[in-house]
C-alpha cells in the first residue's frame, strides 16, 4: 500500500501544486488579456466572487515553504537598471510570488513581487524574514521577473489576501538601488 502511494505523481497527489493551479485559474478568470478568513481557499473565492470583482484585484500573492526545513522559499531576480547613461545589474530577492503559469508537470512560472507603498518600493531588510521584508507595504509591485519552480519541492503554501498588484510597467529597476540605500 505504501509503495502505491509513494509512486503517485506529484501532480496528482500534492496540495501545493493543486492550490497553485487553482490560484492561476482564478487569476486568469479576472486578468485582462496581456497576462480561516485568510487562506488560499478564501483568497481564491474572494478573487472570483461576483460581489468583489469590481474591486480590481488581479493577484493572490503567496509564500511557498521548502521541504525539509519548512522555511519560506526566496527567489533571486536580476534586472538591468539605467542611470546617467550607465547600465548596472540590480539583484533582489523575494519570498512573495504571483503565479504566471502552471505547466502539466507541476512546474510553474512564478513572478517575484516586491513590497511597495505610495512612495514606491519599500526598503527591505537584508534579514531573511518575510514580515521584515514586507514592512509597511500597502501594495505589491509586479516585477516581470519570473522563476520556474517544481511545485513538488514544496510542502506548504500561505496565501495573502487578493490585491491589485501594481503593473509591471510601473516597475523601475533603478528604484531597487534607491530602496536599498534606505535599508533599515
Amino acid at each position: 500500500m505504501w509503495e502505491d502511494c509513494h509512486d503517485l505523481d506529484c501532480k496528482d497527489s500534492k496540495c501545493v501544486c493543486k492550490t497553485v493551479r487553482r490560484i492561476a485559474d482564478a487569476q486568469d478568470a479576472v486578468d485582462e488579456p496581456v497576462d480561516c478568513d485568510i487562506s488560499c481557499k478564501q483568497s481564491i473565492q474572494d478573487l472570483v466572487s461576483p460581489a468583489t470583482t469590481t474591486n480590481g484585484n488581479d493577484t493572490i500573492p503567496f509564500i511557498l515553504y521548502c521541504k525539509g526545513d519548512c522555511k519560506p522559499f526566496w527567489a533571486t531576480g536580476v534586472v538591468q537598471a539605467f542611470a546617467n547613461n550607465t547600465r548596472s545589474f540590480q539583484c533582489f530577492e523575494s519570498p512573495i510570488f504571483r503565479v504566471s503559469k502552471v505547466h502539466k508537470d507541476c512546474c510553474a512560472d512564478l513572478e517575484l513581487l516586491l513590497p511597495a507603498n505610495s512612495n514606491g518600493l519599500c526598503p527591505r531588510k537584508k534579514k531573511k524574514d518575510v514580515c521584515d521584508f514586507i514592512g509597511d507595504a500597502s501594495d505589491f509591485q509586479r516585477t516581470g521577473v519570473c522563476v520556474k519552480v517544481d511545485l513538488c519541492d514544496f510542502v506548504a503554501i500561505s496565501c495573502l489576501e487578493p490585491v491589485r498588484a501594481l503593473p509591471v510597467g510601473d516597475f523601475s529597476p533603478s528604484r531597487l538601488a534607491a530602496a536599498d540605500r534606505h535599508d533599515f
